[in-house]
């Protein structure tokens, strides 16, 4: 039998995470597979170089999406074609619902021998039940988070897997965050707030202004208030400019000192996505904000969204354990006194903290990874190509 060949699209930056993890689990178990794909740095850094760069695609809101659309398509052709010149026998299509869609249609309609492979499907319990039989006519099977999933594309006949929350049951690196205190002379007892702008260009332009004069109100009730940030490669650059407001803040970026950096954080201030489950892991208590252009957040809340939380930890355990700011809601004023509490009061982060956790176990901590039961289910799908 020839060498099983594999091709992952990934379009954002948590999608990128998602397949470079994934080609490691694959060639644990085989040195004999080849990968192409679209993705980035982490993807890179596994020797699957992408065609363009992803961070392009890493659109925000239906507005947006609207005025990139021709864009999107433009890449989904190269995607396609890329797509074609490798000719591989299974095709994994990560997260990134519009984008991975279109490309998954425009295979099946030129006849692609593929098996195409759903890496985490779209919230169907939350909103837009219906893409559940789009998706099943589009691909061979989905590889989904949690259990509830599975009785929507039931009726379709979709086979689905469970994998677990990607990020809750990964192998987990525990940083050291008394080690960063030290390397940049930070006091243990000093408070230090992480403030995560968000992985999309459009997250930063919004939540920026925000979170920036959150910190500033903070710091006039908080003296001694330390603050820092780490930024993805797709907003480095706008991160590091926005920075310049506050010249005496960390602007970290090595992905090598992630983990330590969330280690140290006495509190997060965050923006809604994967990346409040990593904070969950590495004990850091958060806060999430969030916000989108005022079109889309109606149409969203007219439409299309219908469930409580959009932060996994509180869907998890079904209450609002993490302070979550959306909208509207997300201004400095509402955010500094939440903030101010949990810099201030051990115990309210203890607590906050113990919720955490069990919500982390909720989403499969400890259990096997999702990278692990993806590979083994992607080798099953590769047989009855």
């Amino acid at each position: 039998m020839a060498a099983l060949k594999v091709f992952i699209v990934a379009a954002e930056a948590s999608g990128d995470r998602l397949g470079a993890d994934l080609i490691k689990a694959l060639r644990s178990r085989s040195e004999e597979i080849s990968f192409a794909g679209i993705g980035g740095k982490r993807m890179a850094e596994e020797r699957v170089d992408s065609p363009f760069d992803i961070s392009e695609l890493s659109v925000l809101g239906i507005i947006e999406g609207l005025k990139a659309y021709p864009h999107v398509v433009k890449r989904v052709r190269e995607a396609t074609a890329a797509i074609q010149r490798f000719d591989p026998d299974v095709v994994v299509l990560i997260d990134s619902w519009g984008f991975t869609l279109r490309v998954a249609q425009a295979l099946r309609k030129i006849g692609s021998r593929a098996r195409l492979i759903k890496y985490i499907g779209p919230q169907v319990w939350a909103s837009r039940p219906g893409r559940a039989k789009t998706l099943a006519k589009t691909v061979d099977h989905l590889l989904c988070i949690y259990d509830i999933e599975t009785q929507y594309y039931a009726p379709y006949g979709l086979p689905c897997t469970v994998v677990g929350n990607p990020v809750a049951n990964a192998p987990i690196h525990h940083g050291d965050g008394d080690a960063f205190r030290r390397a940049h002379n930070i006091a243990f007892g000093t408070p230090l707030l992480l403030v995560l702008f968000g992985s999309r260009p459009a997250e930063v332009e919004r939540l920026g202004p925000t979170f920036l004069e959150t910190v500033k109100r903070l710091r006039s009730v908080i003296p001694d208030l330390r603050m820092m940030t780490f930024a993805a490669d797709t907003v480095s650059g706008r991160v590091k400019q926005l920075m310049t407001n506050l010249p005496d803040a960390l602007v970290l970026t090595d992905e090598a000192q992630k983990q330590n950096v969330f280690a140290a954080a006495t509190v997060a201030l965050a923006c809604s996505g994967s990346v409040t489950t990593e904070l969950a892991l590495q004990g850091a208590p958060i806060v999430v904000g969030y916000r989108v252009g005022a079109i889309t957040a109606f149409l969203i809340r007219r439409f299309l969204f219908k469930g409580r939380f959009v932060t996994l930890l509180n869907i998890a355990a079904d209450d609002e354990i993490v302070p979550e700011f959306l909208q509207e809601d997300c201004r400095p004023e509402a955010l500094t006194p939440v903030l101010q509490k949990l810099l201030t009061d051990k115990v309210a982060r203890d607590v906050q903290l113990g919720k955490q956790n069990a919500a982390l176990q909720a989403m499969g901590r400890g259990k096997p990874s999702a990278a692990s039961i993806a590979a083994d289910v992607i080798l099953q799908q590769s047989l009855t190509r």
